[in-house]
């Protein structure tokens, strides 16, 4: 007896409709999925949370820039953001840092009145933080008080190492005087090595700035009795020369009312200092950053008034318009109200919730949708075409198209059977079918059009059989 030969197991109807809509669903939602992995992209960029780490660039050791930078990181880091204080020549030295793309730095201190030749291009100001005094301590002689930098003509002047900010205004206003030439004689002395050659006698005057002098250097010629500080007679002449310095006064015992220390009141010039940014940098750091400042040079100072620091002042640089924001409205929300950790957790999450909310919830209404109008153009395909044979049949046929229009309802009735589609939409496709059926029996039922013979071909009245 002979054996049965096996069949191949064929897959049954339910599996293949699954298989068809598992691929419409697929095949909607991959341009989603690739439009929602773009909005992640561009929300990233636009809603990055903010780095763990701010690098500042400050001044060499023991100047007033680097302890102004240690009481940044002081107060920053108890919020969790770690900073990197960055040691450097000065206020000039630290704009040519900033400046230069392939140094890794964020912000630094920068002084008014250095930005000449650099590309501040890509530079922001988080404020003004506090107006610097330039410090001119020269040598007494005969009892006079030197209030003119002109006096100062033919002598031996430090004015401070290549790359610090007292060097850099030094040089301009001595050239305003016309003093940056011999009979001057000009030296690259730095802070204590300065203040050492002056107290020696070795050279006349000394330019300090506190971006690259400590105060103790200061301290230690004021209490020299043969060093004196200059004033400024012509400040007002100076400010309108150089529109970046401002004027300052250092009342008579503002040292020290005991020892009636300065003796007399002077008048100063300096420029302003800025806090200076990338564009780059992260709006939540430059909240952080500006409300150190605000902890830092909000209070009353010789030099400033509360509350007049820091300030949205735009000089050399252009206010960061997160900074413009801050001065106006404060901080970032999440910031002002979180541990920073957490706020910047929240950052983090929406870079992906964003997204979600705004492509996702809408792709929800618009998948089943369309997945619905696909499913039924399949359908709706085929009752296109029938509705175009009946119309024809209507019309009323003859008998050379009844094998036209057979073969047509053969082909629609062979594709409505090959037409694969979900269970779901099992009863519209039986309904086709039922409705091609209808179609071809109103074709059988249709009786052929018998055209009419022409006037040419009737027999003649008259002529008989």
């Amino acid at each position: 007896m002979l054996k049965p030969m096996p069949q191949t197991p064929q897959p049954s109807p339910l599996s293949r409709s699954a298989l068809l809509s598992g691929r419409a669903i697929l095949y909607l939602w991959l341009p989603l999925l690739a439009l929602l992995a773009a909005g992640i992209l561009l929300t990233q960029r636009l809603v990055s949370p903010p780095p763990n780490t701010i690098r500042i660039l400050s001044g060499p050791e023991g100047s007033g820039f680097r302890n102004q930078a240690e009481k940044y990181k002081k107060i920053i880091e108890k919020l969790g953001v770690k900073v990197v204080v960055l040691p450097s020549h000065g206020a000039l030295d630290n704009l040519r840092q900033l400046a230069n793309p392939k140094v890794q730095a964020d912000v630094g201190f920068v002084q008014g009145g250095l930005t000449d030749g650099v590309d501040i291009s890509h530079l922001f100001s988080l404020g003004t933080l506090f107006a610097q005094p330039l410090m001119v301590y020269y040598r007494q002689e005969k009892g006079e008080p030197v209030d003119m930098l002109s006096q100062l003509r033919g002598k031996r002047i430090a004015v401070g190492p290549e790359g610090s900010g007292a060097r850099m205004l030094a040089l301009k206003l001595l050239e305003a005087n016309d003093m940056a030439k011999p009979p001057t004689v000009l030296h690259e002395l730095e802070g204590e090595e300065a203040a050492d050659e002056l107290l020696a006698g070795k050279i006349d005057a000394a330019f300090m700035m506190g971006d690259s002098v400590t105060r103790e250097v200061m301290r230690k010629l004021r209490k020299s009795d043969e060093i004196e500080i200059a004033s400024f007679r012509q400040a007002d002449g100076y400010l309108r020369k150089f529109r970046f310095l401002s004027k300052m006064t250092l009342p008579e015992g503002a040292y020290d009312l005991g020892k009636n220390e300065p003796p007399r009141t002077v008048t100063l010039v300096g420029p302003t200092v800025e806090l200076v940014s990338r564009n780059h940098l992260h709006p939540a750091l430059s909240d952080l950053l500006i409300g150190a400042a605000r902890e830092i040079h909000s209070g009353p100072g010789l030099f400033r008034t509360a509350g007049e620091f820091p300030a949205p002042l735009a000089r050399d640089f252009p206010i960061s318009p997160d900074a413009e924001r801050y001065y106006k409205s404060g901080g970032k929300f999440l910031y002002k109200k979180l541990p920073f950790w957490l706020a910047n957790l929240i950052d983090r999450l929406i870079v992906v919730i964003v997204p979600l909310l705004v492509i996702l919830v809408p792709a929800s209404r618009f998948v089943p949708t369309a997945y619905r109008w696909l499913m039924r153009s399949r359908i709706y395909k085929w009752y296109g075409a029938l509705m175009a044979v009946e119309r024809q049949i209507l019309r009323g046929i003859v008998p050379e198209q009844r094998e036209v229009i057979a073969q047509r309802l053969e082909a629609i009735d062979k594709g409505v059977n090959e037409l694969k589609m979900p269970v779901s939409y099992a009863e519209q496709l039986f309904v086709l079918r039922d409705h091609v059926r209808t179609v071809r029996q109103h074709l059988s039922r249709t009786m052929p059009v018998v055209p009419k013979p022409s006037v040419e071909s009737a027999p003649s009245p008259g002529t008989g059989a």
